[in-house]
């Protein structure tokens, strides 16, 4: 088993879990508190909280903060300087700890560069976020979205690559199917949203 790889400017605060082939790059602060899983990344001036919750092989890019209340399942990607908050309403002469609200990233999703993800937000599993955008309620499996505030552009595939589906489909209409343009694999859209397909 690989050990985890901390750079000796980075701050680990005693208790933390760092799982095997963790990479923890220049100037990061780690909580006493978090869980990370196996074989991360988080890039250099990252901050993770201490009731924090990271996965397996999941790439915290330079410059982001993952406040306490945040969870992100395996193989999630947050792009640089991208944004969590964990508070609605804040106020420096108010303490609102016990309103934290939680926000889960389900397996696969990528948050992109400098988004915003409002506490209290789920992201679905393979959903993407594009650069810059202000997401301020869930984002359904596989979902791509975009802009201030974000609203569904598309569908993505696991791969990253947009699929050739409608938003939705038209009342009575029957199930559609897409492939992946680069990996080959099949999607279905139904009432309910986008999945594999069997």
């Amino acid at each position: 088993m690989t050990a985890p790889s901390i750079h000796p400017s980075a701050i680990v605060d005693q208790g933390a879990q760092i799982g095997a082939g963790t990479r923890i790059w220049h100037f990061v602060h780690v909580c006493a508190g978090a869980q990370i899983g196996e074989y991360c990344s988080l890039g250099q001036g990252v901050f993770v909280g201490n009731q924090v919750i990271i996965g397996d092989r999941v790439k915290v890019q330079n410059q982001v903060s993952v406040y306490d209340g945040v969870r992100l399942e395996d193989d999630v990607f947050c792009g640089p300087s991208m944004v969590f908050t964990n508070v609605m309403n804040p106020r420096a002469a108010v303490e609102r700890k016990s309103e934290y609200l939680p926000t889960l990233v389900r397996r696969g999703a990528t948050l992109g560069a400098n988004c915003t993800i409002l506490c209290g937000s789920t992201i679905g599993s393979y959903a993407f976020v594009a650069a810059g955008a202000m997401v301020r309620g869930d984002v359904a499996d596989f979902a791509l979205t975009a802009g201030v505030p974000a609203r569904q552009v598309g569908w993505m595939s696991r791969n990253g690559q947009r699929l050739s589906l409608p938003l939705r489909l038209e009342s009575g209409q029957q199930p559609l199917r897409a492939l992946c343009p680069v990996a080959g694999d099949p999607y279905e859209l139904t009432a309910q949203g986008v999945r594999l397909a069997t």
